[in-house]
């Protein structure tokens, strides 16, 4: 079984309007999970550089990211980051590149975790649901076209306010929805704008919204887990 888990980290800012990505550590630290797939991980400006300074990632966590090739500072793609235990075996990772009218973009790890290979995909998608649609079925046809299947975990934040329609139906073909609950705004959760789908061999064990009080002060939203099995 591995455990996985997304978070909208909100630029590292938190309710208190303070950007601190060493409480963002502390969240996931509770929540210790496998493999963690975040968004809103760059900054908006300058350098778009992670909020989370790799030798806080290395001394203060156990994991690693996984290597995209984006520019100097980012530790993902877009603001789309893969976290895995530092002893995972990292396969293969790319990003891919989604329609949009806004820089989008998700990202896609094959990783080796607990002796499991699993395929992870990280996304943060549009706010226009037309576009939303078109990023599913970007990234559905990404992982359709791969030449080694795997096991597969989609992960991230959605920004699909309505229970089952738009891209939820476009995921829903061949993907299944773990039941974590709300997660945004995370004074008061209502939405569930975070998801955490999975292949049909894939079973979801337990899931959840994770509502510490580190969590409910670090981002606006909640971050999500997923205990798994694969077949």
């Amino acid at each position: 079984m591995i455990k996985v888990a997304s978070y909208n980290i909100h630029k590292g800012i938190g309710l208190d309007r303070r950007r601190d990505p060493m409480r963002v550590l502390d969240v996931l630290r509770e929540i210790d999970a496998d493999v963690i797939a975040l968004q809103e991980a760059d900054r908006r400006f300058g350098a778009k550089a992670c909020v989370i300074p790799l030798h806080m990632l290395e001394d203060h966590s156990p994991w690693k990211a996984v290597p995209f090739g984006a520019r100097a500072g980012s530790m993902g793609w877009h603001g789309n980051v893969v976290l895995v235990r530092k002893d995972a075996l990292v396969i293969d990772s790319e990003a891919i590149h989604l329609p949009a009218l806004e820089p989008r973009g998700a990202v896609m790890a094959d990783v080796r975790v607990n002796g499991v290979a699993v395929r992870i995909v990280g996304m943060h998608l549009d706010l226009s649901g037309l576009w939303r649609r078109k990023q599913a079925n970007t990234i559905t046809s990404h992982v359709d076209a791969c030449a080694t299947p795997h096991p597969t975990v989609m992960m991230g934040d959605l920004n699909e306010w309505s229970a089952g329609s738009g891209c939820l139906r476009d995921f829903g073909k061949d993907y299944a929805f773990a039941a974590t609950g709300p997660s945004f705004h995370v004074r008061r959760p209502v939405a569930r704008l975070d998801r955490i789908m999975v292949s049909r061999d894939v079973r979801v064990v337990a899931a959840g919204a994770h509502q510490s009080a580190a969590a409910r002060k670090a981002s606006d939203h909640l971050p999500i887990w997923a205990v798994l099995e694969t077949a």
